[in-house]
């Protein structure tokens, strides 16, 4: 049928007559659950875990929030000129929380950085303050929703995120040590010249300078690495050990000393929990979670990383590894470390 031209709208006259003999025969579309996750700040952490969840397909719509809306709209520009490369996602942003409204997962990158000459409990009211202002309106939009939280210090503002959110705390997560069991893992793969996939290490503790390296734990293909090299009376020394925990510790402060941030690294870490939270792959990984209870840490309500298994379901437990008391002692040093910090927030 011939159109005038100037009565043509690629909307609503070409796509109908364009598809319709698709649509007639085809089969309606199995129903498919849309996942939402939407990241809280843009700066360059959140855009790296933005763009890692975009290129990994790990959501049907990404919403991101931040406080300048110039930046904000800039970024999700640049996203969507992407969209010919990328898995199909709708991209949404706004400095107004009600674009996150219906999110499965949340995910909070914003905080205050350190001035020059700040104390570090400064700026830790500082981002509580910060904390007050998004936590609320995430929880109010999207009350089923599972937080997690990426911006330092990481174990203390989960607890904040818990707190001001009201949610159980299987659904308050912090990124904690799991980039730092990553640069673990690669460390003593380098170092056994083996595959870091085949290693099997975790840090725990505070995601800073009192984390605890598991050693007894460790093993390569299933096989407990210190117990085979004193059954084979191969020596070691605990300097070395300590040295490559020193190297984990010390990754972070590398990075931002070279490019003056971390970005990459903790993308891909934030999109590799979002993988096993939203699908429900149940793996284990090293989080910040409520710890009390747990390893003889009975005093006080405090978050740091335990190896734990995540789901839909946000954390459905924490796996009983084996400590030895040095190392279980290490970790109750490490909850005091960042009880300390809690008891004079005032929450």
């Amino acid at each position: 049928m011939h159109r005038n031209p100037s009565d043509s709208y690629l909307g609503q006259e070409l796509a109908p007559a364009f598809f319709k003999s698709i649509q007639e025969s085809a089969p309606p579309s199995p129903t498919k659950r849309h996942t939402k996750i939407s990241v809280i700040g843009t700066g360059n952490v959140g855009m790296a875990i933005a763009q890692t969840i975009l290129t990994q397909d790990l959501s049907d719509e990404l919403a991101l929030v931040d406080v300048n809306p110039d930046k904000l709209r800039g970024e999700m520009l640049d996203l969507q000129h992407a969209a010919a490369f990328l898995p199909r996602t709708k991209i949404v942003a706004s400095v107004d929380y009600s674009v996150t409204a219906g999110s499965d997962l949340c995910i909070v990158t914003a905080g205050a950085r350190q001035i020059v000459g700040e104390s570090r409990l400064n700026l830790l009211h500082r981002n509580v303050s910060l904390f007050s202002n998004i936590i609320p309106h995430l929880a109010k939009y999207s009350p089923d929703t599972i937080l997690m939280i990426v911006s330092n210090p990481v174990d203390v503002l989960t607890y904040v995120a818990w707190k001001l959110s009201g949610f159980p705390s299987n659904r308050v997560i912090g990124s904690g040590t799991n980039l730092d069991s990553s640069r673990f893992r690669s460390l003593i793969a380098d170092h056994l010249d083996v595959n870091a996939q085949d290693v099997q290490a975790y840090i725990v503790g505070e995601h800073g300078d009192s984390s605890v390296a598991l050693w007894s734990s460790i093993s390569v293909g299933g096989v407990p690495v210190l117990s085979f090299l004193d059954k084979q009376q191969i020596p070691y020394e605990k300097e070395t050990l300590e040295n490559i925990h020193q190297a984990v510790i010390g990754g972070a402060y590398e990075v931002i000393r070279l490019k003056g941030y971390t970005s990459w690294a903790i993308g891909y870490s934030a999109a590799s929990l979002a993988r096993t939270l939203l699908r429900d792959q149940r793996r284990i990984h090293p989080v910040s979670v409520l710890a009390k209870g747990f390893y003889g840490m009975d005093e006080g309500e405090v978050f740091l990383s335990l190896p734990a298994q995540l789901g839909r379901g946000g954390v459905l437990g924490v796996v009983n590894v084996h400590l030895t008391d040095e190392e279980a002692q290490q970790l109750r040093d490490s909850a005091k470390t960042i009880l300390e910090y809690q008891c004079q927030l005032g929450l």
